[in-house]
């Protein structure tokens, strides 16, 4: 092992510690605010989940200081109670951007515990965003180290990948330096964790509130001199050895040269993210080719072993199972076109319609197919086959595009909660939230 790569937690903390606002370029700001618009979206779209109201109950039980607003419910926790319902809110409805490098979702791990640590100690919205897009870019780094073989063990790397990035942003945000953030990588690190084997069920959701919640504690300790070892990563029976992955020096060389927040994806489908290929490549191929669903007689989706693992079931009993299905995300797509919120309800995944289809569609696996790209044959009565295919994560729209496409969706997830005035005032705020100096007074707007 070479010196460097070594030195990698201490690489990190380094670029953390000392990258400031005057280091990153204006448009990486652009694209933080839109996506904090969109996870601003989806937690008011998830704020009364059933997830969530179980953890404002244990909450009440445990009590703390008010320093925090849990969102949508007016009420104050304290800021690590805060992260934690926030970010499950976030990622509730599995409705969250997705990040190739971080090979999960950053944005729900990093915006609760940020914005529960801006609220309480008053700082500015450009304060904020920064140790937002420094928390990203530490998080992407290590998750491109980690690799896939990190993620097809069976590890939910917005979880375990969140914690570091969580840490990472919030020892920023802190004005932590560089010995301080190596410990409260350590310290983040060695909580580190989160199963796939709970997609599904609410523990998914939990996971992105949990690893919010912990980096923002391990960042605390870490300035109050609670210590850790220094190369948590890299380390003898470290992160990478345990959890698997490797050191990656051509991406720790080009750490503060570029800024992995304009590849994010935001969705536009209420589901698992690796549902996205299979049903917008039927979608086009029903539409280009005015295809019948009569005339269906069967839908093969080649898809790869990652997009199998998160989204294969195969028959699901619950709308929340429903988001995990590609079966299911393809045929109410195609029977309803409607793939926001309330395609997922218990009874949308019963419906006999949606059903009878899902009958018709096959899932293979594809070795040649990697991440979430998939390719859909669909066969007519007739017996011909028309074919396409989607890779959703390199279908990214340019940052107007996706300005245009989130604004659409925060109207429609915070209408139930706020006036159509609320949320264009809420939108002007954000677009401006790098001139605002008190994050405080921008959360009692909301």
């Amino acid at each position: 092992m070479t010196a460097q790569a070594q030195g990698i937690t201490q690489k990190l903390a380094e670029f953390i510690a000392t990258t400031n606002k005057d280091k990153i370029p204006s448009d990486a700001y652009e694209h933080a605010k839109i996506a904090f618009m969109d996870w601003l979206a989806v937690t008011m779209g998830g704020k009364d989940e059933p997830v969530v109201m179980k953890l404002l109950e244990y909450t009440r039980i445990m009590d703390g200081n008010p320093q925090a607003t849990i969102l949508g419910h007016g009420v104050k926790k304290n800021v690590s109670q805060a992260a934690l319902i926030n970010g499950t809110a976030s990622h509730a409805l599995d409705y969250d951007d997705t990040l190739v490098s971080f090979l999960g979702h950053p944005s729900v791990t990093l915006f609760p515990s940020l914005l529960a640590l801006s609220e309480w100690q008053d700082k500015s919205g450009q304060d904020f965003l920064t140790a937002y897009l420094i928390g990203l870019q530490a998080g992407a780094t290590i998750g491109v180290c980690a690799g896939l073989d990190h993620y097809m063990a069976g590890w939910h790397a917005t979880s375990t990948l969140g914690y570091l990035a969580s840490a990472a942003g919030c020892a920023k945000l802190l004005g932590l330096d560089a010995k301080q953030t190596a410990y409260a990588l350590g310290i983040a690190g060695t909580q580190s964790s989160g199963l796939k084997r709970v997609f599904g069920t609410m523990c998914k959701p939990f996971h992105a509130g949990k690893s919010s919640q912990a980096g923002l504690m391990a960042a605390l300790l870490a300035q109050n001199g609670f210590t850790s070892t220094e190369d948590i990563l890299e380390g003898p029976q470290g992160f990478f050895n345990v959890l698997k992955g490797s050191v990656n020096e051509e991406v720790l060389a080009l750490l503060g040269l570029g800024w992995d927040v304009i590849n994010l994806s935001q969705k536009y489908h209420a589901s698992c993210h690796a549902t996205h290929s299979p049903l917008e490549a039927a979608i086009t191929i029903v539409r280009e080719n005015r295809i019948a669903l009569s005339d269906i007689s069967q839908i093969t989706v080649y898809s790869s072993q990652l997009a199998m693992d998160a989204a294969g079931k195969e028959t699901p009993s619950t709308g929340l199972e429903g988001k995990f299905s590609i079966p299911y995300c393809v045929a109410n797509a195609l029977c309803t076109g409607i793939t926001g919120n309330q395609a997922f309800t218990d009874d949308n995944v019963k419906n006999p319609d949606i059903c009878a289809l899902m009958e018709k569609i096959n899932v293979i696996l594809d070795p040649e197919k990697t991440a979430l790209e998939a390719r859909v044959v669909i066969k007519t009565t007739d017996g011909r086959n028309y074919e396409g295919a989607s890779d959703i994560l390199q279908q990214i729209p340019p940052l107007e595009i996706k300005k245009d496409r989130v604004a659409k969706k925060f109207a429609d997830l915070c209408s139930p909660g706020l006036s159509d005035e609320k949320i264009q005032h809420t939108s002007e705020m954000i677009h401006n939230l790098d001139t605002i100096g008190s994050m405080r007074a921008f959360v009692e707007e909301l």
